[in-house]
């Protein structure tokens, strides 16, 4: 009787795609688990139950003791400090306090799982919003207050309180879960070194995701993974392998693929998380997910609407209104050089593409002689930025004057003014010239989303010396890790960025 043959290749697919027991891979069968805690894991109501309740009472917790502290500290300086009148004293406000925290928390997924719970940023972002919310509704009741130390004082003390509780939550259950064996189900999707780097990582700290295996583009990686089948094999590896969370371990994956994998996974309850690249891990602005050894980044839409709009406006009009009170000699100043040393206006007006595509003007203190834009097609063949970014180093339009207003970013000094208007934000993707912006790609188009800001991640991270890529990666980091802490601390960032001169030409 004839016996069928198999090709050597096709045996060796079949062997690939095969999925290895899964008691070698999930965990240690030496260790046991504690039968309680094995039992309470198939709770998953119960478990979600449990983290809400625990993290409200930790929250109000914080809440209460911040605003005791607050007060105690205030009596204590007046010597009228009296346990139990700054105790009902708490009690007159943490009501109303925790009421918008809790409201405010849930909106900022403070209570999420633990996959998915934001970290400090957000903490105190949220309570930021609170103070402000609770100091308003205040003065519109007309209350009236001696100072507004209150305010501060228990802000202050909410995030030590709120901050070092919920630390400490982190720390504790995810002992528990450890200990009873609780792992996320994942599967890595990418190229085979990507994914061999990454594989790595999650196993060098005590992450909570257990990597079940990998979907390549590429061949094979050799470090102790399975391969669960190709990319067009993705429904079934989810619904065979009860994969709980799908992660892209390449930051050059494919576009087109990359939307049908999201569409997929969504459809099925799976969560979709990216890997950052190297370049984005060393840039100090990824917010490690506790318990993880890879920061993942959940993928939503990047626009900022409801309260985070009125929270992000909010910001930009104090602080350019206190940064064009602040800096108005330097604005003289500027004004005064640029006017003195070449004829033309000494404010330049440049057509600008902004949220949505829209043109806006966007002003800077002129730093080139007045025939500069009708130069730059004779310039192209010498520009030296890469991608859709039109520089040159040695630029023979500059002004001199305008030469140290650009080392020093003094020129976009006016754009505080475009942010007043509402057409720029005091952070955000940096606004490209109409020829720039009709050379990116549709990909490139998504950081338009949002208003245009002064500064952003690529002044503190490189600015022009990263590839136009990488700039444009930096932007869609920036819009999904948003905070106004965030947001701050770029402000912050930015001055020793400018003052050291990185980049900018």
């Amino acid at each position: 009787m004839p016996t069928m043959r198999t090709e050597p290749s096709e045996t060796r697919e079949s062997l690939a795609l095969e999925p290895a027991p899964l008691s070698a891979v999930e965990h240690d069968m030496r260790r046991k688990r504690p039968p309680l805690l094995s039992f309470l894991l198939r709770w998953e109501t119960l478990r979600r139950v449990a983290r809400v309740a625990s993290l409200v009472a930790l929250d109000v917790t914080g809440v209460f003791l911040a605003i005791f502290t607050a007060l105690a500290l205030k009596a204590a300086v007046r010597d009228a400090f009296v346990f139990d009148q700054v105790v009902e004293q708490t009690k007159d406000y943490v009501a109303f306090a925790y009421l918008l925290t809790a409201l405010l928390f849930a909106q900022s997924g403070l209570y999420s799982d633990r996959a998915q719970r934001p970290g400090l940023s957000r903490i105190v972002s949220s309570l930021t919003a609170v103070t402000v919310v609770a100091l308003v509704f205040a003065l519109i009741e007309g209350k009236r207050f001696s100072s507004y130390y209150i305010f501060y004082g228990s802000l202050f003390f909410a995030v030590a309180y709120i901050g070092s509780l919920r630390f400490g939550y982190e720390i504790v259950t995810g002992a528990l879960l450890r200990a009873a064996g609780y792992r996320r189900r994942a599967v890595l999707v990418g190229r085979g070194e990507q994914i061999e780097a990454v594989a790595h990582a999650l196993r060098a700290g005590q992450s909570p995701v257990n990597v079940v295996g990998f979907v390549s583009l590429t061949p094979r990686p050799e470090d102790g993974l399975r391969s669960l089948g190709r990319l067009y094999d993705l429904e079934r590896i989810l619904e065979e392998h009860r994969i709980d969370e799908v992660i892209i371990a390449d930051p050059a994956f494919p576009q087109p693929r990359a939307v049908e994998l999201v569409d997929t996974c969504h459809q099925r309850g799976v969560r979709v998380r990216v890997a950052p690249s190297t370049m984005e891990i060393l840039i100090h602005r990824a917010e490690f997910v506790p318990g993880q050894s890879v920061p993942l980044f959940e993928l939503k839409p990047p626009v900022f609407e409801g309260f985070d709009y009125v929270l992000k406006r909010s910001f930009d009009l104090l602080g350019s209104v206190v940064l064009v009170l602040g800096l108005s000699p330097l604005w003289l100043a500027c004004a005064l050089a640029v006017r003195l040393s070449s004829r033309g206006p000494i404010i330049y007006r440049s057509l600008r593409p902004g949220i949505g595509g829209t043109t806006f003007a966007c002003l800077k203190f002129r730093t080139m002689y007045r025939d500069a834009d009708e130069r730059q097609a004779e310039l192209e063949s010498v520009n030296e930025a890469s991608g859709a970014l039109f520089k040159i180093r040695d630029d023979p339009r500059m002004t001199p004057v305008g030469r140290v207003l650009r080392r020093f970013s003094l020129d976009e000094l006016p754009q505080l003014l475009n942010v007043l208007r509402g057409e720029m934000s005091l952070v955000g993707p940096r606004p490209l010239p109409q020829r720039d912006y009709e050379m990116l790609e549709p990909w490139h188009k998504k950081r338009y989303l949002v208003l245009p800001g002064i500064t952003g991640l690529w002044q503190v991270s490189g600015r022009a010396d990263l590839d136009f890529d990488d700039l444009v990666r930096l932007d869609f980091l920036y819009l999904e890790r948003w905070s106004v802490f965030l947001d701050l601390s770029i402000l912050l960032k930015t001055v020793p960025a400018v003052l050291a001169r990185r980049g900018a030409f």
